[in-house]
């Protein structure tokens, strides 16, 4: 990634973040296991979350792996630690925590695939705001013939709503890989670019999304994740009012009216 120093491969895993104006991009680094996720990488997630919350100028968080992957799940050299099946539920209830975190995080996330998302790499890609990838990348949590293991109804979940009920259950089932046409096809994925294009087409979203108005992102994330929940009844009030109580709604009608660019200060 331009302007980001790379990990040697025989780095530990670490999510490595860097600063461009308003924008946070984060990095898995795992070299040695395809950027898949160990302990205090998903640590270092929850802290990101954290920072952007207590930063007002983050306005997005681009997410993507080092080179070669996206994220090939968690490390399985930390499972031989297990010595039973409450540590697997402590597991999976840790990363949901993640999880959790990055649905709620108060900006957009967006979500660089080029390789593998797997496993663990999947539901994090599942929880990015907007996705795209290149048509090397792959979606799968072959579970079922790899590690025997299983999801937490909350990834499951999340999965029917991105990609459909049938097709996931389909997918986990029988633990075939998507590839990346078939996910933009199921609407998981937004695009689907040329590996020459993909930094062009990163750019060009993260202008777009720059240049929303902070607290309507805010407001339409967070409705998204209610709305998951909770269906078409869940509560919105809240977000309304500051939405069409804000600084910015009464900068944004006059800008309308006055045939120029608005000005948001995310007040």
């Amino acid at each position: 990634m331009s302007g980001e120093t790379a990990a040697p491969p025989d780095a530990p895993g670490r999510v490595l973040v860097r600063r461009e104006g308003p924008v946070l991009h984060a990095q898995l680094s795992n070299p040695r296991r395809r950027n898949a996720l160990t302990w205090a990488m998903y640590d270092q997630l929850l802290a990101l979350c954290d920072a952007v919350d207590a930063d007002p100028a983050t306005r997005l968080v681009v997410l993507r792996g080092a080179p070669g992957a996206f994220a090939a799940g968690t490390d399985v050299s930390q499972f031989p630690l297990f010595t039973g099946g409450a540590d697997g539920v402590a597991y999976e209830r840790r990363v949901g925590r993640v999880l959790q975190r990055l649905l709620e995080v108060r900006v957009p996330v967006l979500g660089v695939v080029d390789g593998p998302a797997v496993g663990a790499g999947l539901a994090i890609a599942a929880v990015c705001d907007v996705l795209v990838a290149t048509p090397s990348s792959s979606f799968g949590a072959p579970v079922a013939r790899t590690l025997g293991n299983c999801l937490p109804a909350a990834v499951v979940a999340r999965l029917q709503q991105r990609l459909g009920a049938a097709r996931t259950t389909a997918v986990l089932l029988t633990a075939r890989l998507l590839d990346a046409r078939e996910a933009a096809e199921a609407g998981f994925v937004h695009a689907v670019l040329a590996p020459q294009e993909l930094e062009e087409g990163v750019a060009d979203l993260v202008r777009r999304l720059c240049a929303g108005a902070p607290l309507t992102l805010a407001a339409l994330k967070e409705i998204d994740r209610r709305v998951a929940a909770a269906g078409a009844g869940a509560e919105d009030e809240d977000l309304l009012e500051r939405c069409y109580g804000s600084a910015d709604f009464r900068e944004g009608v006059a800008a309308f009216l006055e045939h120029r660019s608005p000005r948001w200060e995310g007040r």
